[in-house]
C-alpha cells in the first residue's frame, strides 16, 4: 500500500483531542477498563527483576497500537476489549507472522533506546532523581527536608531531568507513528521510523497546537476542582479526585492517538485491507 502524508493544519491538533474524548465518553469504562488493565500488568512487570522493566518499556508501543485497535473499532460503533490490546501478537497468518516480528523488533528498539537515555540521565545526576522521588513520596522529617533542599539545589539533577524530558521527547517523534505503520501499513522498522519522523515534523503545527490542547485541559480541570473544593471547604478532595482524573485523561489521550494517525496518514478505516486478521 502506497503512503500518503498528509497536511494537517494547526487547528486539527485542537480537534484530534477534542474528538479522543468524544469517543472516550461513547465507552468510557470499556476505555478506562483497557488502561487499567495495562496498569495492573504494569506492576506485575515491574515485580520481575530486570527483565520486567524491560518488558513494560517495550509494551508502550503495544498499548498505543491497541488503543488505536481499540478506537479504530468503537468509531464504527464496534466492541472494545481486551483482546484489542494484543491483536497483533495473536494473528497467525504468514503476513501476520513477520509484521509481528518487526512490531516486536521495533518495541525492543524503543526500550533500548529508552534505557539507555535513563541511564545516561542517572550517569549525570548521579541517582539524584531517584532519591527526590522517593523523598517526594515520604513524610519528611526536619533532616530529610534538609537533604530534600540539597537535592533541588544541585544542578546534576537539573541537567538528567532535562536530559530524561528532552531524550524521552524526542524518541517520541520517530516512534509515535510507527507501531501502525509497521502494522497497517507492512513498513519496515527504519522506514516506519522515518516516515513517522516525517509527519511530525511536516505537521509540527498541529503537535504544537496538540500539545498546548492537552496542557490547557488538564491545567484548567486542576484549576476548576481546586477552586470547586476551596469554595465547598474541602481542599483535601483534590487529592482523591486526582487519581480518577488522573485516569480519564491518560486514556483519553491514548483514544487520541488514532485522530494523530489519521490526521498525519488518512482514515484507518481505509487501510483494513493491509491489516492481518487475527486466526
Amino acid at each position: 500500500m502506497s503512503l500518503r502524508i498528509l497536511n494537517a493544519s494547526a487547528r486539527d491538533g485542537a480537534t484530534w483531542v477534542s474528538r479522543s474524548f468524544a469517543l472516550f465518553l461513547k465507552k468510557p469504562l470499556a476505555f478506562t477498563a483497557l488502561f487499567a488493565l495495562f496498569l495492573f500488568a504494569a506492576l506485575l512487570l515491574l515485580v520481575l527483576p530486570y527483565l520486567g522493566p524491560v518488558l513494560l518499556l517495550m509494551a508502550l508501543p503495544l498499548l498505543g497500537l491497541g488503543f488505536m485497535i481499540a478506537s479504530r473499532s468503537a468509531l464504527s460503533d464496534g466492541p472494545v476489549h481486551v483482546g484489542q490490546l494484543i491483536e497483533p501478537l495473536r494473528a497467525g497468518n504468514p503476513t501476520a507472522a513477520t509484521r509481528r516480528t518487526q512490531l516486536l523488533k521495533l518495541c525492543g528498539l524503543y526500550a533500548g533506546a529508552t534505557a539507555l537515555v535513563m541511564l545516561a540521565s542517572d550517569a549525570i545526576d548521579g541517582g539524584a532523581f531517584e532519591k527526590l522521588q522517593l523523598l517526594m513520596a515520604s513524610t519528611r522529617d526536619a533532616a530529610q527536608q534538609k537533604q530534600l533542599d540539597t537535592l533541588l539545589a544541585d544542578d546534576g539533577l537539573l541537567q538528567g531531568l532535562l536530559l530524561r524530558v528532552g531524550g524521552t521527547a524526542l524518541l517520541s517523534i520517530p516512534f509515535w507513528h510507527a507501531p501502525p505503520l509497521v502494522w497497517w501499513q507492512g513498513q519496515g522498522i527504519a522506514q516506519s521510523l522515518f516516515s513517522s519522523t516525517v509527519a511530525c515534523w511536516r505537521n509540527r503545527g498541529a503537535f504544537l497546537v496538540y500539545g498546548l490542547a492537552w496542557t490547557v485541559t488538564v491545567l484548567g480541570f486542576a484549576v476548576a476542582a481546586g477552586s470547586l473544593f476551596a469554595l465547598i471547604g474541602a481542599p483535601q478532595l483534590v487529592t482523591l479526585a486526582a487519581v480518577p482524573a488522573g485516569l480519564m485523561f491518560s486514556t483519553a489521550f491514548y483514544v487520541s492517538l488514532l485522530f494523530t494517525y489519521e490526521g498525519c496518514f488518512g482514515a484507518a478505516e481505509a487501510q483494513l485491507e493491509a491489516i492481518p486478521a487475527p486466526e
